[in-house]
This record gives structure tokens, sequence and C-alpha cells, in this order.
């Protein structure tokens, strides 16, 4: 009898090991990503997505130290894993970072800024306001000066510092940047920056820890290995030419808000792979060309918005076709910009007549920027013919060869094509030659000036006119076009100085004027986005000026 109860017990032992096979948790259907992982577990029909994001970049990160010449992709990671003592948030303006809170004089031009005492680098060293003391003046010094040092010239002594005929020159010491301590930082200006604050969101800005540094030598930020962190992730792998990871710093004085655990970009040049791998669910988001949007405009995982970013075709004013006003102003005005963005965008972009985009700045009555000089420079062919013509007499030839310089990227050959096109068709003589070039290397030859014609464009650094309009300064880093206006230097210069903000919002617009009638560039296009996102992906924050996005508030929630 005892023999029976026992082979009882194992025959019901194993009919429940049956029945919890069969209704037990049940398993993701998606294989790319599946929900299950260590850290990530569900208890009946409560699922606890993995906190993870899947992204694709078009190119190779160019750097990663925030004094390197930052593109729009370097500064999104550097945004990611550092921190200055602001950051842009959610609502688009700063908000607290490694700042908990800052004080400004009653004339404006000292500000008094109060570092956390939470913040600390990722190798358990504090962040204080030597740090940043230490870096901004890294970045001024003529020997070490970061390409990006320009936007730092309005803080007191800084553009003596940097000019060689001045008493100043190389004295670091002067600069208006002092840490009174550990927790407190003060910066001394020249005029007041009524976007002083939105600045220090900006790579440029974020501070550096002297002591890790320097122990790196010329290696430092050139490997993941080679830095140290203070914003919401770090930089776990960096495989050059494939992507890169970040993980979640547990350092990071608002870890509680930081939900992603890992971060993962791989480098997909064409839209269709990255469409692919979106629908096979390997990515969460992907952004659109042309030919996708009539296929998903009408998905609920659709959006697109119109970006503060200002495409243009620099014009190289040295080369020898190019010096003639009424050769670039043919170039300028001989394409249709609004098929261009109706036909081969087709993403919500609009035909850019201007520099400073709409919707980036208002003044203090608010009205937009644009509102002042409204569009410059609209297509007209047969105008254009005309100053062709006229050109070609004044230059004493009859045929004009051209290198244009853009991106190795789809979208950004067939953009070139169409212009080609255009202008083959209606400058008679004129022959285009298209130099598709890795964002590596095309930043490169921009940073020389080593094209004729460049498509490219820009996306504001702060949530000012100023961001565009000194782009076309003689000196800046950024004209790199070789155009210069002493007039233009002139309107700027008035316009960073004076504390009269009815008289600088005029003066901006004077710059722009005299650089569209001087045809310093050729706009192409104010940028419009169009996105897929998976529906559980969360507070993905979009932004008009500093970083592109911000991943600090995301979560996976299915």
């Amino acid at each position: 009898m005892a023999k029976k109860t026992k082979w009882l017990f194992v025959l019901l032992g194993l009919m429940l090991v049956i029945l919890v096979g069969c209704y037990g948790k049940p398993t993701s259907g998606n294989t790319a990503k599946s929900n299950e992982s260590d850290n990530a577990t569900a208890d009946g029909d409560d699922n606890i997505a993995t906190q993870e994001l899947h992204l694709v970049a078009t190119g190779d990160l160019t750097t990663m130290s925030s004094l390197g010449s930052v593109d729009a992709l370097a500064v999104t990671a550097m945004n990611s894993v550092f921190e200055g003592l602001y950051r842009i948030g959610p609502e688009n303006t700063p908000i607290p970072g490694m700042a908990e809170s800052h004080e400004v004089s009653e004339d404006g031009t000292v500000y008094t800024f109060k570092i956390r005492k939470d913040a600390v680098w990722s190798n358990g060293s504090p962040v204080t306001a030597y740090d940043f003391e230490y870096a901004w003046k890294r970045a001024i010094n003529p020997e070490t000066q970061a390409i990006y040092s320009y936007l730092m010239l309005d803080i007191k002594n800084a553009a003596n510092v940097q000019t060689e005929e001045d008493p100043l020159y190389g004295k670091v010491e002067e600069i208006g940047i002092k840490a009174l301590n550990d927790d407190t930082l003060e910066v001394q200006l020249n005029a007041p920056i009524p976007y002083f604050i939105s600045l220090t969101t900006y790579a440029p800005f974020f501070p550096l820890n002297k002591e890790f540094t320097e122990s790196q030598g010329d290696q430092y930020a050139l490997e993941a290995d080679n830095m140290i962190y203070n914003g919401p992730f770090m930089m776990e792998s960096w495989q050059h030419g494939q992507g890169w990871t970040f993980v979640k710093n547990e350092s990071y004085w608002d870890k509680d808000t930081v939900k992603l655990t890992k971060i993962t970009q791989k480098i997909v040049k064409d839209t269709a792979t990255a469409v692919n791998l979106y629908e096979a669910g390997e990515i969460d988001t992907a952004e659109l060309s042309s030919e996708y949007v009539a296929q998903y405009k009408d998905s609920p995982e659709y959006s697109t918005f119109l970006k503060p970013n200002t495409y243009f075709i620099r014009m190289n004013h040295e080369n020898k076709y190019l010096s003639n006003l009424n050769i670039r102003k043919a170039i300028d005005m001989a394409w249709d910009k609004q098929g261009f963005a109706d036909v081969i965008l087709q993403d919500g972009s609009i035909p850019a007549y201007y520099l400073v985009p709409q919707g980036l700045s208002t003044d203090d009555k608010g009205n937009d920027f644009r509102d002042g000089n409204g569009d410059m420079n609209k297509t007209d062919i047969e105008l254009a013919k005309e100053a062709w013509a006229t050109g070609l007499k004044e230059l004493g030839v009859d045929q004009v060869k051209l290198e244009f310089l853009t991106y190795d990227r789809a979208e950004s050959k067939k953009a070139a094509e169409f212009i080609k096109n255009q202008l083959e068709t209606n400058l008679e003589g004129l022959e285009l030659t298209i130099n598709m070039q890795p964002n590596k290397q095309k930043l490169a030859l921009e940073g020389a000036v080593d094209f004729d014609l460049d498509y490219g464009g820009w996306g504001p650094d702060y949530q000012d006119p100023m961001t565009y309009i000194e782009l076309f300064e003689s000196t800046a880093y950024y004209n790199q076009s070789n155009y210069k206006n002493e007039k233009v230097d002139a309107f700027i210069k008035q316009a960073k100085t004076t504390s009269d903000v009815t008289e600088r919002w005029e003066l901006m617009q004077q710059a722009e004027k005299l650089m569209m009638e001087d045809v310093a560039f050729a706009p192409t296009f104010q940028k419009g986005l169009s996105r897929l996102t998976k529906p559980y992906v969360k507070n993905l924050y979009e932004h008009p000026f500093s970083a592109d996005i911000s991943y600090k508030w995301v979560e996976i929630v299915k």
C-alpha cells in the first residue's frame, strides 16, 4: 500500500509540472528584442520591459571631446554622458544640471553658480567649480583653444587673451572665470547676454576633471576608457565605424530619474536599411527620407515637425568664379527650392530664403525674428540667367566648372543631383561635379575650406538669432567660406556689446540682410523631421537648440 501511494504522488507531481509548463509566463513574440532578461521579469500580466533603447546613426562620432569639433551627432552623444551647469529640459528650457542654482548681478554681467554637492564623476571624484574653471579656460587658452571658444568670447578678457597684439594675450588667469571655492563659480561678462544660461547647456561649456584629463594626454576622449563621465550615462564601448553603447551612470546625481539601463547605437547610412531594422523590431526609432513618408504618414508611429535648422550651400569666396557676386546670385536663385522641399524632401521641410530659421527666437514683444526681414532672394530663374550672363562677361569666360561637396548618404546624393540638374539646366556653361564624403572627412574638408560648393547646414547652439548671425563673421571658425564683410562684422560687434535689446535685434536683422545681399551663402531649406517611433518609447524629447535629442527621461513601457 505504501508503494502504491508513493507512485501516486510521483504521478501527481508530473501532472503539476505539465500544467505549469502550459499555463506559465508567456514569452515575447518579438525575437529581435525579447522582454526577458536578468533584470526584467514579469508576474502574471504585469510586464516589466527591458529598459534598453536601440538606435541608428548615419555616421560615426567625429569626437567625444567637448573642446573638439562638435557636430550635431557628437553634441547629442556628449549630452548623454556629460552635463554642464544646466541642461536643456523637456520644455526646451535650461534646467539645473551640475549647478543647483545661480544668481545674476543687477547689471546682468556677473553670474554666480552654486555647484550641487552630490555631483560626482564616474570615478568617484567630486565635480567642483574648479572643473568648470579649468575646462573653460582651457577652451579659451590660445595654446589649447577649442574650435567653439568663440561662444565664450563675451566673457571678460576672453577675446583679449586670444588676440596676439593684446597685452593680455595668453594670460588665462585674467579671464573672468573663477572658482571661489569647490561649490561656487563666478563668471564675469563684458555685457549682459540674454542667452547665457542656455549656452551652459552646450558641450563646449561642460566641465573637465584636470587630474584625469591631463593623465590621458593626447589620448583623452579617443576611446571609451579614456574618459570619465558626469552625465546620465557612460560610454561602455565605441567601435569606430560601427557604433557605440551607453549604459546608465549609477554615480549620476539624478540617477533615479534615469530609467534606461542601456542605449545601443549602430551606424546605418541609408534609410532603407534603417526602416527594415525598425520593421524587424531591431531599432526603436527611424528617421524617414522622402520615399518613405507617403508609406508611413498615416501610421500612429509617424510624427513630423519643423526644426529651427537651416540648410544652405556654402560658397568658397576665394574661388575665382564664386568671388563674383553675379555668379553667386545666379547659383542661389536658379533652382526650384519649393519643388525641392515638396518633391525631393517630403519630410515637412520648407524652402529657405533666409539664414535665421522660423521659430527659433522672439524679441521682447513676442515677434519672431523672421517677421523683420521676411523672405529674401526668392527663386527667379530669369533674373538668375541675367545675373549669370553678367557674371560670365565680368569674368571673361563662357564656362564654369565647380565641385559640389556633400555627404555620402543616399538622400544627400539625391538632393545634390536635383540641385545639379536644375543649375546645369538653367545656367548655360555650368558644370557641377558631386563629391560625396563620409561625415568625418566632409567636416575636415569644410574646416580647411577645401571645396567650391558645400551642401550643409546648421542647428542652433543656443536659443538666439546670434547662433546663426555670427557664423559669417569674418574671423569665425564656422564661417568656412572665406566670406568677409566689414559692415557685417561691425553689426555683429555692436549687437554683442549693446545693452539695448531692441537695438540688438535690429542690428542682427541688418547683418542678415546684408549677408543675403552679398549672397554669402545660398540657403536651401529649413529642416522638417519625419520619424517613426515605437509606441512603447516614452519621453523621448527633441530640442530646437543645444543637443538634438535627450535620452535622460526616456522610458520603455510595454
